[in-house]
């Protein structure tokens, strides 16, 4: 392909997950476990490769340190087929490494860096990337989670959405919990210009003051945002728009085993869905499929799950 499709903006970083840890382990002064493995993680990170998985052709476009773990994830993200044009690097910062402790249940717990890539990518490092020729062909972008960095605020955010539109792209954006209490009074002027917001269901209610998924869902439309897919876990997701309203159940799971990096598998899933040009609600139905393949591995994309696998369950969830 002559360049990227789509422009993944956020955090690339180590993971280190940890499988399965329970509270036991802080009362014992060694711990054997089934899994400690190292892989390349964060939220942009995940998405961009879960496109090229799929068969699309992603940029990442984030910031990691000149150090042995910013070496690993170029070498891992050029094995995937994820541009790197678009990653700076730089000598004055660590890597972000994350380490995952994943319970029995699946469920997981994250011990960050707070002075690693993850908490400082800004505009500083994506405006220059966006400037790149080889970057020009993308006409989606996602900026993968609002919340993660303090160093791209609220404002910053709307301030590259314009940008973005003014490129004549699509926008969408994943989320993690507020850091500050912010509400869509706050929120609603980056959300406006969203053309797609993959929101979980926690993430959403802590924005829109609603707890109903119908009702977070009318929040964040009425704010502005185009169309919402609000991700409900094991219940899969509800999509909704100003004219469609499509509730989508999960697919059912072998075992969940980790549910690091479901959501942005979701996501990545659904905008290559969206990128092949198919219906909302077979976006949202190929993103569920895509997830619950994640689940069963542990690690964001340490499953060996392919294309194949995903339309299959795409298929029983459309038949369904």
């Amino acid at each position: 392909m002559d360049g990227p499709e789509v422009l993944l903006i956020g955090a690339g970083i180590v993971d280190v997950p940890l499988a399965p840890v329970s509270a036991a382990v802080f009362d014992a002064p060694s711990t054997s476990l089934e899994r400690i493995a190292l892989q390349p993680g964060g939220d942009a990170l995940n998405e961009a490769v879960v496109l090229a998985r799929l068969g699309r052709a992603p940029a990442l476009v984030s910031v990691v340190g000149r150090d042995a773990a910013g070496d690993y994830l170029m070498r891992r993200l050029e094995e995937a087929g994820v541009y790197v044009e678009g990653v700076a690097r730089d000598p004055d910062m660590d890597t972000g490494v994350n380490v995952v402790l994943v319970g029995e249940d699946g469920e997981r717990r994250f011990i960050t860096n707070r002075n690693g890539s993850l908490r400082r990518l800004g505009l500083k490092h994506i405006e220059p990337a966006l400037e790149l020729p080889a970057l020009a062909r993308a006409r989606v972008a996602c900026l993968a989670s609002l919340f993660v960095s303090p160093a791209l605020t609220l404002q910053d955010a709307a301030a590259l959405f314009d940008a973005l539109k003014a490129r004549g792209m699509t926008l969408c954006a994943d989320a993690t919990r507020r850091k500050h209490g912010e509400t869509l009074k706050e929120a609603g002027a980056a959300l406006s210009r969203l053309d797609y917001f993959f929101p979980n269901l926690d993430e959403a209610a802590l924005l829109t003051g609603e707890r109903d998924p119908d009702a977070c869902a009318d929040a964040l439309l009425a704010c502005g945002v185009g169309h919402v897919a609000l991700k409900l876990g094991g219940e899969g997701c509800l999509l909704k728009s100003a004219r469609e309203r499509v509730r989508i159940p999960a697919h059912p799971v072998a075992r969940c085993v980790d549910t690091t990096g479901a959501g942005d598998t979701f996501a990545g899933a659904f905008i290559a869905a969206l990128i092949e040009g198919r219906p909302f609600a077979d976006c949202g139905r190929y993103a569920n499929a895509a997830a619950s393949l994640c689940v069963e591995s542990v690690g964001a994309t340490g499953g060996g799950w392919t294309r194949a696998d995903v339309d299959a369950r795409f298929g029983h969830l459309r038949a369904s």
